[in-house]
């Protein structure tokens, strides 16, 4: 019985730390458009937080989607040090669209994380959405 409570509580774990959000690492200081990350998106109202290590600088973000439409709602960037940045998105983006560029207002702070709130648009295909983060240094 031990056995079996044990080997449940462990495939449980990892389940949960298969399907959290990953934290995204940034080793590359070169100028330019860089991929920060990517989430697949729920046709339920979803929020997603792109936690970033190596607290980047970036001057703009920029989110572009994949595989279905997604209604964006709002992205939040948290900022190391404290202080937050709200932006406004409430949009639809169709599958192979890209937001404007966001430039951001405290481009020199290093960014700690970015959430966003959003869901996949119902479509034909029933096909969750994917979303790519990237950011211009």
């Amino acid at each position: 019985m031990k056995r079996i409570v044990l080997l449940l509580a462990v495939t449980f774990f990892t389940f949960t730390l298969v399907h959290a959000q990953k934290p995204e690492v940034i080793t590359n200081n070169k100028a330019g458009w860089h991929k920060i990350g990517k989430a697949s998106v729920d046709f339920k109202t979803d929020k997603d937080k792109f936690i970033i290590i190596g607290k980047d600088r970036y001057k703009a973000l920029q989110v572009k989607v994949k595989d279905a439409p997604v209604h964006m709602e709002s992205m939040q960037v948290a900022y190391e040090g404290g202080g937050t940045e709200d932006v406004a998105l409430k949009t639809q983006f169709k599958p192979g669209g890209e937001s404007r560029t966001i430039e951001l207002k405290n481009g020199s702070a290093e960014i700690k994380n970015v959430t966003f709130v959003y869901h996949t648009v119902n479509n034909a295909s029933n096909e969750k959405a994917e979303i790519e983060l990237w950011g211009l240094k």
